[in-house]
């Protein structure tokens, strides 16, 4: 197959169109795989889908055949970018995958930007024209008008990664709603695997207690100390309780590594920002609430923890590198287990930044 194909579309998701999708069409210029691209050939460029598309349900796409549906998580080759509005790519994990439309960046972004908008009753303000406008002009224009609502997005796309050999990730990370069990699972681990497993010990602002040893529970420290350090940004998180404050310190993380352990940490997925790095390589598990099924007592606190487990998975899920649905206690342990077990003897595809 050689040449091209040229779609002639004119932007709409819905049946009537908002005034954050005014009528200015736009053409969407289809490669084929074999054809001319922006991406060197001897350059392959993979990237992580960090969120959820079927090309049947959107009504932006020129042609829905030729779209590639994916999953939060699936490893996508990118085959050519030369269009703003729609890439060409395949899935990694299928044989003979033939390459499809898979949305660019800067399209998904817009597609969630001005359903926000529409949400907070902006629209009628907002002249948020993607189509038929050059990229540069769209982020001038959008940015300077609506960096309010842009902001409050956690606006994810695409992530690029590349795979690498089997290696042992430093850090484990558990996130799950509060109460879901993470804090037994950890001490279960590091008493079940102190070889290889351990926790890094907090600071605190309070004084000891009768008999408590400096290092063994926590690190006491002063007021101004604790302070001065978070303002130099060596706590990984830090709260207060009972007019004590308490943290956890990047720096008993790293000692932990220079043993040759792995820092088990169950923190709020905030901390991810400061993690998701080549120093801290961490594996992210995510410990969903149990399954409530017909007929099992529903009280609120079981309540409250689904819910709470199900926003957390729909906000935080292109983060997860794997999620085990805490059931029961013991399987989830042992599902675990062979779960880091299997990424430390498996090729792994990690965010690019880790090596460059």
């Amino acid at each position: 197959m050689r040449g091209s194909i040229t779609f002639k579309i004119v932007p709409s998701y819905r049946g009537q169109l908002s005034a954050c999708e005014k009528e200015s069409p736009s053409t969407c210029r289809l490669s084929p795989a074999n054809g001319h691209s922006s991406i060197n050939s001897s350059i392959l460029i993979y990237v992580r889908a960090q969120f959820e598309y079927d090309p049947a349900r959107d009504d932006l796409i020129p042609c829905k055949e030729a779209g590639v549906r994916f999953r939060v998580g699936d490893i996508i080759q990118i085959i050519n970018k030369d269009d703003h509005n729609w890439w060409q790519g395949k899935l990694e994990n299928t044989k003979n995958g033939t390459a499809g439309l898979i949305p660019s960046p800067e399209l998904q972004e817009w597609r969630v930007a001005c359903i926000a908008m529409e949400k907070t009753k902006q629209e009628q303000q907002a002249s948020c024209t993607w189509f038929g406008k050059k990229k540069k002009q769209y982020k001038d224009k959008y940015l300077a008008k609506h960096s309010a609502v842009f902001d409050q997005l956690d606006l994810v796309t695409y992530e690029e990664v590349v795979k690498l050999p089997a290696f042992k990730r430093k850090t484990l990370v558990l996130l799950g709603a509060h109460g879901v069990g993470r804090r037994h699972i950890k001490n279960t681990l590091i008493t079940k695997h102190p070889d290889k497993f351990a926790y890094p010990i907090p600071h605190t602002t309070r004084p000891p207690k009768k008999d408590e040893e400096n290092g063994k529970n926590y690190y006491f420290v002063s007021h101004d100390q604790m302070m001065q350090d978070i303002a130099n940004n060596e706590y990984l998180e830090y709260g207060s309780h009972e007019d004590a404050m308490y943290g956890t310190r990047l720096e008993t993380i790293r000692k932990i590594h220079e043993k040759g352990l792995i820092s088990i940490l169950d923190v709020e997925p905030q901390a991810l920002k400061v993690l998701r790095t080549a120093e801290f390589a961490p594996y992210v598990v995510f410990i969903a609430a149990p399954t409530i099924t017909p007929g099992m007592n529903e009280d609120e606190s079981l309540q409250r923890l689904q819910k709470e487990s199900e926003v957390l998975q729909k906000t935080y899920a292109h983060y997860f590198d794997q999620t085990i649905i805490n059931n029961e206690i013991d399987e989830t342990i042992r599902n675990l287990e062979e779960a880091i077990e299997l990424v430390r003897t498996t090729a792994q595809w990690v965010p690019v930044s880790w090596v460059y």
